[in-house]
């Protein structure tokens, strides 16, 4: 079919599309205006602009068929990219396409591929001057792009992308070897423009089908800034459906210290990997010397999540930088990888999180009707044992009633044992006292319990460390500063386990 055919064809849809009421802009020739600047002058017509509607890289040897684009070659002033066939086509699915010498880095391929099917697709939208004698005027001396096309059948066009043209969104096209210079829609010709980056898929980590996910078994976060390591673990109690203790959250902290981890505040740390997204590319096929220059030969964060599926990820980031647009960042790459990302620190959280940013306030885990024994000691002297046991081991205990409870050996209400331990886990750590010295003299409350789910027995021990404050020692260990007044209100309620008032359930 020749192009003035395809012309009619395309004039006549878009004439049945709108109705016959179609109003364009018809372009004149440049003219140098009255300073003597080149200039182009528009007009409104009502009717089809001149030269609207052709194809302009059309594979003559395809015959009735559209032309089958082998490769081509993009040339703008970011330098030269190379497009070939990945994927012919199918009675299903168009051919895709990818970048020479890129296939090792991940591609956002739906967008090259724009690149050749904008090319057999490209319409022009007016004829602006058919025998074009001063090429510089439309900015074909220096283009934005020359794109050379290979087809399948050996057919090769080429056309050249000059400067925007005065009408909305369109630019002016030339076809190598003729004089006619047409304009086309932006939409055709943008991406021709692109640099190599912009291709490059900014997903670093892609994010598993949620039927394929896999369990992350560890994450480990290595810091510059921090004298620990903080070691993140799946908490295998999360599959027993029957388990009511610590919190919703898949995964526990173990280093710098066993703490549980609220969901909300956590997931981006265990799972943030997988869908990390990038805010640029700093350098694709990196060199040591880009490494270097990155900050990532000696990363000031290093983060490793180790799945069940025996994929394990090694993340390097540098230390965070302020860019040019005010934005917290750092630089991004696999170990062992071939590209580095910069990233916003709002999604590589690593670089910034502290323990307590994540962990739960819960001291105490444990669901009540797991506990088998719980004793409390006050530096007064005061000093109650209960000791829980299922009244039918077989039975699916979840109520008071189904449990004998004792206190000092003697038979204790099991509802009201219950709202104490109601009140004990509600002890709120404000903050980790990490390395803290414990202080002098007795601690003021001592709470040791047995969990029958965990296998372990802890003991909890309540110091005073200011007016204010309260340190609480966890085995044996500094661990958690607390209000003091919540250690005030436990030993008042410790002495009402006896008289049977109604236990305070609030402080200050």
């Amino acid at each position: 079919m020749t192009r003035n055919a395809k012309s009619i064809i395309g004039l006549s849809a878009a004439v049945v599309v709108l109705g016959g009421g179609l109003a364009a802009l018809m372009l004149t020739e440049p003219k140098d205006n009255e300073n003597g600047e080149s200039s182009v002058s528009t007009s409104e017509e009502s009717s089809e602009a001149e030269g609207a509607g052709i194809f302009l890289v059309q594979d003559e040897k395809a015959g009735e068929t559209e032309g089958l684009i082998k490769e081509l070659t993009v040339k703008n002033t970011d330098g030269t990219l190379n497009v070939v066939m990945d994927k012919e086509p199918t009675d299903d699915s168009a051919a895709t396409y990818t970048l020479d010498g890129y296939k090792d880095i991940p591609l956002n391929t739906s967008l090259v591929s724009t690149l050749a099917n904008n090319a057999v697709h490209m319409t022009s939208s007016s004829i602006v001057d058919e025998n074009c004698e001063n090429p510089e005027k439309f900015g074909f001396d220096s283009p934005q792009a020359e794109v050379e096309v290979k087809f399948q059948t050996g057919t090769v066009k080429k056309f050249i992308v000059g400067d925007k043209a005065p009408a909305n969104s369109e630019t002016y096209v030339m076809l190598d070897g003729e004089n006619t210079v047409y304009t086309v829609a932006d939409s055709y010709t943008a991406n021709y423009r692109k640099v190599l980056t912009d291709f490059v898929d900014n997903v670093i980590l892609e994010e598993p089908p949620e039927d394929s996910y896999p369990k992350i078994n560890s994450l480990k976060i290595e810091r510059e800034d921090i004298d620990y390591d903080i070691l993140l673990e799946y908490d295998k109690s999360s599959d027993d459906d029957e388990y009511s203790g610590g919190t919703s959250a898949t995964h526990v902290m173990v280093e710098p210290t066993d703490a549980y981890l609220t969901v909300e505040r956590s997931e981006d740390i265990t799972n943030g990997m997988f869908g990390l997204q990038a805010e640029s590319i700093y350098s694709i096929h990196c060199k040591e010397s880009d490494i270097a220059s990155a900050g990532l030969k000696e990363p000031f964060c290093t983060v490793t999540m180790d799945c069940d599926d025996g994929n394990k990820y090694t993340l390097l980031l540098s230390e965070p930088f302020t860019d040019e647009n005010d934005k917290k960042c750092c630089y991004a790459m696999f170990e062992g990888g071939n590209m580095i990302y910069t990233v916003d620190t709002e999604n590589a959280k690593w670089v910034t999180v502290l323990p307590i940013d994540i962990t739960s306030k819960i001291m105490i885990g444990s669901y009540v009707w797991n506990i088998t024994d719980l004793s409390v000691n006050c530096s007064d002297g005061t000093s109650e044992k209960f000791v829980i046991e299922a009244k039918d081991e077989n039975a699916e205990n979840n109520k008071a009633e189904h449990f004998n409870v004792t206190k000092n050996g003697t038979a204790f209400d099991g509802e009201r044992y219950r709202q104490f331990y109601g009140f004990l886990i509600n002890a709120a750590a404000e903050e980790f006292a990490l390395g803290e010295k414990i202080p002098d003299g007795e601690p003021l409350v001592t709470v040791e319990y047995s969990d029958s789910y965990t296998k372990k027995k802890t003991k909890l021990e309540f110091y005073e460390y200011s007016n204010l404050t309260a340190l609480i020692a966890v085995n044996g260990e500094s661990k958690y500063f607390c209000a003091k007044s919540y250690v005030d209100t436990l030993l008042e309620n410790i002495r009402r386990i006896e008289t049977g008032e109604d236990y305070i359930t609030t402080w200050k």
